[in-house]
């Protein structure tokens, strides 16, 4: 099974990844922060030898997690950021060591452009914006402020923030870019018909509403003309909520996507409103991937793009299996790489059978990558969550303060990684 995760895959325009594995985009929060919008999302060291590492590591595509381009609504204190007002003059110079880093053994970069809407944390924001008036419900010890609808003069801004974004991504030489339009965030909040109630050219219709995404790809289509530079979008199966972003309307808005030019599906699913990890089917479980079912019927649809799913995939096995029988091209993996950042490696030589089993609280399981992430930011070994007395000690601390999780660092001692002597901040 591990020669077919290993196959490298030809991308419509003629660009090749090493193998089958994709790196997913998360949410690092190991960049700069301040008040000042200036001061926020420069790339640090912990960021740059964090990618180093997952380069290292050999998954085949390596997508750089929620980047805003707005720094006034990231989606978390400490994103990288991309902004055209309030980004430094050298910031493609910034973020050239951590890309570099990233594809130093092969591995294609892909940015994932993003911009948080209504679920900006109060904090940051208290009154955010989004498609339409509305309030993300709280999450994980976070609130958010109700949010104003965007004018549609400011829609057009958010459009061009995304392609100036692209653009200084594409200079600073990634591979490609990744639209968010997945989890809720604002793009996800303008495909939504439950959040979007709009009565401009964005609103209404599922054309209308998905009406920013095509207007995003045709504006950086023109600003970077290389047919080399990937297209991706990461975007729901369904919202799973009543009056949400359908099923009949993902594969639509897909079929368009590809028409429009798009090179890579990303499929996931859920917003805020409703996570959708807490609707796995028997079925699904047997097959490890959260939204493979969805991809089953995606498939038809998808001709040229290449399709990935992320979400639950933790066997080789089950992730051949996927392959070969059409459900997805390319697999994705996220929480598995804050664990063991060489896991695509050694899943494609044959050295490892399945990724590390993570005895964390599934509820908590967000924060403790988090937590994961910085410690390897940091310079020191991902923690073995497959340890139970380190996973309890780390579950302790986050149900403790679940909003300042990701400053907890667990206190080892001298007999070694998993001999967990206190958990503090």
């Amino acid at each position: 099974m591990a020669d077919v995760v290993a196959q490298p895959i030809t991308f419509s325009n003629g660009v090749k990844a090493p193998n089958r594995f994709l790196k997913s985009a998360m949410t690092e929060r190991l960049c700069t922060w301040g008040l000042e919008l200036s001061d926020r999302g420069h790339p640090t060291e912990a960021y740059r030898r964090l990618y180093q590492l997952w380069g290292e590591g050999g998954t085949g595509i390596i997508v750089f997690g929620n980047v805003p381009c707005d720094s006034r609504y990231p989606e978390a204190a400490r994103n990288a950021c991309m902004d055209p007002e309030t980004s430094p003059k050298d910031i493609v110079e910034q973020f050239k060591p951590s890309i570099q880093a990233a594809k130093a053994h092969g591995s294609l970069a892909i940015m994932q452009i993003t911009h948080a809407g209504r679920q900006t944390p109060e904090f940051v924001a208290p009154t955010p914006v989004s498609s339409s008036a509305s309030q993300s419900p709280p999450l994980g010890g976070m609130t958010f402020g109700k949010a104003r609808a965007l004018e549609t003069e400011e829609v057009e801004d958010v459009v061009r923030r995304f392609v100036w974004a692209s653009k200084k991504f594409y200079e600073a030489g990634a591979d490609g870019i990744q639209l968010h339009c997945a989890h809720g965030y604002l793009l996800s909040q303008f495909v939504s018909p439950r959040v979007n109630q709009r009565t401009d050219k964005y609103g209404g219709s599922l054309e209308n509403r998905t009406r920013i995404l095509f207007e995003i790809i045709e504006g950086v289509k023109k600003e970077v003309s290389d047919p080399k530079f990937l297209l991706s979008i990461k975007i729901n199966s369904q919202d799973f909520i009543d009056g949400g972003f359908s099923e009949e309307e993902s594969r639509e808005t897909c079929e368009k996507l590809e028409q429009a030019g798009i090179h890579l599906i990303e499929l996931s699913g859920g917003t805020y409103e409703s996570m959708a990890f807490s609707h796995k089917k028997e079925s699904t479980k047997r097959r490890e991937a959260f939204f493979i079912e969805f991809a089953d019927r995606m498939r038809p649809h998808v001709k040229t793009a290449k399709l990935a799913v992320t979400g639950g995939f933790r066997s080789v096995d089950a992730m051949a299996e996927a392959i070969k029988g059409g459900s997805c091209d390319i697999i994705g993996l996220a929480r598995p790489l804050t664990l063991e950042t060489d896991i695509s490696k050694r899943l494609a030589s044959g050295e490892a059978k399945a990724a590390k089993p993570n005895l964390t609280n599934e509820a908590t399981q967000t924060a403790s990558s988090y937590y994961a992430l910085g410690e390897i930011g940091a310079g020191k070994p991902a923690p073995d969550f497959s340890n139970e007395k380190v996973a309890k000690a780390v579950d302790a601390a986050i149900q403790k303060d679940p909003a300042g999780a990701f400053k907890y660092r667990p206190r080892l001692d001298t007999d070694g990684p998993n001999k967990v002597e206190a958990v503090g901040a």
